[in-house]
């Protein structure tokens, strides 16, 4: 072996040993430094003294480096942060005796013919005890006792590989410079120990290539080297060096392991799986994806799946008949049917998990079937739920969910987009446009105050709209505040709505330039600047200074949750309290969103009246609920259990508005739940560009494949289906009629965070 050869293996051995320290005990630096001064050590030109000191310094890094070839206790991994699980630490240590093998692997194969064959047989079945315990899977049921086995059987195997270990570590260092026509002698591994122990056995001085006088002048040194060259022969690989015998004593180890595995795995695929994301909500678009996977193997991947290409196929087939189960079961509301939704997801969830994780052919044999089986029961309870509830339709006494037979397809009506339906608002728009049109020269406030959801936007719009508004007022300006208020957002929209043109061209002028140009842009005219959303009057007193009073009978129009806001802004502001609609009124607004131009079916009248009534005179839970009926076939007893379902939900609570508005999200159809839930991603009062919406839809997995659609043009549907059912606003429009930006509205976006964080929506997983 060359010099160099011989560097390059120490550094190779000596970094895998001290990787896994590092890893399993952070401050056995001792150790570490000691590994890296042999792996520097060069028995050249060294005195004496030297030799011994470095042999004392070999044999006390044996005795502190034994420890590490063992499964690590608790108080090794004390320090690592966080705390890994027992499964972890075994696992750890499989992989440190992995490297290790891949390094005697690497010798000359002339060197390990003797063993090869059985290391290679080693490797291969620890490879299998790693992927079992990589399972994640299989953590569902305590593996304790599993673990002791496998710990006992790791360790033996820790103990082969230590003498070997060291023995290498002194071939290395005693044949530091050798060259290999020096070597020829030697064929296998156990010629190596033979040469480490004919070095140990040798006459010390000729080793040293010291003369007879300095032997004598060191004698008592001499002395101390011999013996712990006796000490060191211990420490390494027995006579008969690392034999085939050896390793085939522990190799059928391994095959008595399995059969406890296999045991192990059966029993936890009996278990419901728990290998979804750690959240009440997730995509059905899994199933897509993982039957994409499956079909890859199959066509493009034969070679990796010899020997389980039938169960590979299998699944496939299994999975798309439980993947159209699902999108079934996803159309319905019945309780029943919602833990076999779960199984089915997480059963996806855990065939991607598998066939992506293990590509060992033999593991995926014994989890395979597995698999298969889980996904049969599932749909076998599916089937049995199904039939249970046919038999109770046949006796008569039909429960009342939202079946796809039920509900409006979206393909049999054009997916339109109404403008706002408004009620009950007529008198107090002639009222406010008169305010703004008539009265003082001087610049005067107006503020339309209410709780959220009674329609203030609305109404702020129609007047904004009114035609003697538009021709009194030279410019006129809607910026929305929100909640957190953002100076410059706010120049910038209202400068963008005067001069009707992007807010892009602004957007690298500073605070100060926007308020300049906000002045003279004002300055002399007669204006009418829309503040929407103004929640306190911080935003006003940092920008009235931009807004010149010139006696032009110019106006700020406030929308507010809080009346205090307009007089708090000037004493000659004018307060108008939005009321809230009669039951009358909520009736007509129901039957306009519903029905739009068209008669309401005399059957449901009455419970159309019921249903409005309990909508306690908010406009927006009126359309919400509007949006539930008007996406359902018109049916009287489908009507009176969304009469059931709201009578419930508001009898039980205080917070009415919000219970009204968390059961339109309940018949909301599953698939369209995490898109909805999503919009409390975004900021308050936002326009949100549809096609980055519809793009983050997809990239979230939300969104199920189509035949003969991308997944866009679906994305699109959902949105435009929020919409239908008033639960997303259209902000803007293209050219051609369709959805350029989209909102929400304040309310609804609190539901949605609060729901969001109640499934743990975001944290699970979804951005």
């Amino acid at each position: 072996m060359s010099s160099k050869e011989g560097d390059i293996l120490l550094d190779e051995l000596a970094q895998i040993v001290i990787e896994y320290i590092s890893f399993v005990s952070f401050p056995s630096t001792l150790v570490i430094d000691a590994l890296k001064s042999l792996a520097s050590f060069n028995f050249k030109d060294i005195e004496i003294d030297g030799i011994s000191n470095f042999l004392q310094e070999l044999v006390s890094f044996e005795k502190e480096v034994k420890v590490f070839f063992k499964v690590p206790n608790q108080q090794m991994i004390s320090n690592i942060i966080p705390t890994p699980n027992p499964n972890q630490v075994v696992a750890a240590f499989i992989n440190f005796l992995l490297l290790m093998l891949e390094f005697i692997l690497r010798f000359d194969p002339d060197f390990i013919a003797c063993v090869k064959g059985s290391i290679q047989i080693l490797r291969t079945e620890i490879e299998f005890v790693i992927a079992f315990l990589g399972d994640t899977a299989m953590h569902l049921q305590p593996t304790n006792n599993i673990l002791i086995d496998i710990e006992a059987v790791i360790n033996e195997v820790g103990s082969l590989f230590y003498p070997l270990f060291f023995t290498t570590l002194v071939f290395i260092l005693i044949t530091e410079g050798k060259e290999m026509t020096d070597m020829k002698e030697m064929t296998d591994m156990e010629a190596v120990v033979n040469e480490v122990r004919s070095f140990l056995h040798s006459d010390t001085s000729d080793f040293l290539e010291v003369t007879t006088t300095e032997v004598d002048e060191a004698k008592n040194t001499m002395t101390d080297i011999k013996a712990l060259f006796n000490e060191l022969g211990t420490f390494l690989v027995p006579d008969n060096g690392i034999s085939d015998l050896a390793l085939s004593d522990l190799l059928p180890k391994f095959e008595l392991l399995k059969p406890k595995i296999e045991e192990h795995c059966i029993r936890v695929s009996n278990m419901p799986t728990d290998m979804a994301p750690n959240t009440a909500l997730v995509s059905l678009f899994i199933f897509d994806s993982v039957l994409d996977d499956l079909m890859y193997l199959i066509n493009n991947k034969s070679e990796r799946i010899v020997g389980v290409k039938d169960q590979i196929v299998m699944l496939h087939k299994e999975l798309m008949s439980l993947g159209s189960s699902v999108t079934n079961i996803t159309m319905q509301e019945e309780a029943q049917h919602e833990e076999v939704l779960i199984q089915a997801i997480g059963i996806a969830y855990e065939v991607e998990y598998v066939i992506n994780s293990f590509p060992l052919v033999w593991y995926l044999a014994l989890r395979l079937p597995q698999l298969i089986e889980k996904i049969q029961l599932i749909r076998m309870s599916r089937m049995s739920i199904q039939e249970t509830k046919n038999k109770v339709d046949v006796a008569g006494v039909p429960e009342v969910p939202n079946y796809r037979g039920e509900q409006v397809s979206s393909q049999s009506k054009e997916p339109l987009i109404l403008e706002d339906i408004v009620v009950g608002f007529d008198n107090m728009e002639i009222e406010i446009a008169e305010q703004l049109v008539r009265g003082t020269e001087q610049l005067q406030i107006i503020s339309i105050s209410g709780m959220p959801g009674l329609g203030k936007t609305t109404l702020a719009n129609k007047v904004y709209n009114n035609p003697s508004v538009v021709y009194h007022f030279y410019d006129r300006a809607w910026c929305v505040v929100s909640q957190t208020y953002n100076k410059k957002q706010v120049l910038i929209g209202i400068l963008s709505s005067m001069k009707n043109i992007k807010g892009e061209k602004f957007v690298n002028m500073d605070d100060e330039s926007l308020a300049e140009d906000l002045y003279k842009s004002l300055k002399g005219r007669r204006y009418l600047i829309v503040m929407d959303d103004i929640w306190d009057i911080k935003p006003w007193d940092d920008l009235k200074r931009y807004f010149p009073d010139d006696g032009t009978q110019s106006r700020i129009l406030f929308t507010t949750r809080n009346k205090n806001v307009g007089s708090k802004a000037s004493p000659r502001s004018v307060i108008s309290a939005l009321p809230f609609l009669s039951e009358d009124e909520c009736w007509e607004l129901l039957r306009r969103k519903v029905f739009q131009d068209k008669n309401c079916p005399q059957e449901l009248v009455d419970i159309g009246r019921q249903i409005a009534a309990n909508c306690r005179g908010l406009p927006l839970a009126v359309v919400v609920i509007a949006g539930v009926l008007a996406n359902m076939k018109n049916k009287e007893h489908l009507w009176q259990n969304v009469a059931r379902n709201l009578s419930s939900h508001i009898s039980q609570t205080s917070d009415k508005s919000n219970q009204i508005l968390e059961l339109s999200y309940k018949h909301l159809p599953m698939h369209l739940r995490p898109c909805f839930l999503y919009f409390g991603a975004f900021e308050e009062d936002m326009e949100i560009p549809v096609r980055q919406l519809t793009s983050l839809w997809v990239a979230e997995g939300y969104i199920k494949k189509e035949e003969n659609k991308s997944l866009e043009d679906v994305a699109l549907e959902y949105l435009m289906k929020l919409i239908d059912r008033s639960l997303v606003l259209v902000a803007k429009r293209r050219s051609n009629g369709g959805v350029k930006t989209c909102k929400i509205h304040d309310l609804l976006r609190e539901m949605c965070l609060r729901m969001a964080e109640e499934k743990n929506f975001f944290e699970g997983g979804h951005t």
